[in-house]
């Protein structure tokens, strides 16, 4: 059984992760409208299907050990970015903002010494890892691009294969 406490705090992940959902599909869908950003508009539609699933375990879990999982109201994020560099240091921005509320989930766990809840949420730590990971490592890559055409070109059409270089570890 979930006590109150940490109900209320998974929901509160909830939310996060589908604020992330839609912040990542709203940086897909400007992605998808600029010139030559297809790769681009890819990573970010599949980031966000990737935070949906987060968000649907979580609630899953809550319901599961007894408590209420809370499908929550979200509000507009951002549509539209200044330039390529702005959003992807809004996703790096994005997924610290989600690491640090993990961390602040394990903590209370441990806290209220619900051992189930904080070995759930160990998969979470790890997923943080990766995500900060890759958002460092391509805000890293933008940087030394600057405003070079045919390394943005070079950047967009190989965007996925940096997903898969960071999760192979």
């Amino acid at each position: 059984m979930l006590s109150k406490t940490i109900q209320e705090a998974l929901n509160k992940q909830v939310a996060l992760e589908a604020a992330s959902s839609q912040a990542y599909l709203a940086m897909a869908s400007w992605a998808d409208i600029q010139p030559g950003l297809q790769g681009v508009a890819d990573f970010f539609y599949q980031q966000s299907d990737e935070e949906r699933v987060h968000m649907l375990k979580l609630l899953k879990f809550v319901n599961e050990r007894g408590g209420f999982g809370v499908v929550p109201e979200l509000k507009q994020p951002i549509i539209t970015f200044l330039s390529l560099k702005r959003a992807f240091e809004e996703f790096l921005s994005h997924e610290i903002k989600v690491s640090e509320s993990i961390n602040d989930l394990v903590h209370q766990a441990l806290q209220e010494k619900d051992y189930a809840t904080h070995n759930f949420l160990q998969w979470y730590v790890s997923e943080q890892i990766e995500e900060e990971r890759l958002a460092r490592t391509l805000n890293d890559k933008l940087e030394l691009i600057g405003e070079d055409k045919s390394g943005l070109y070079l950047f967009d059409r190989d965007i996925m294969n940096y997903r898969a270089q960071i999760s192979k570890g």
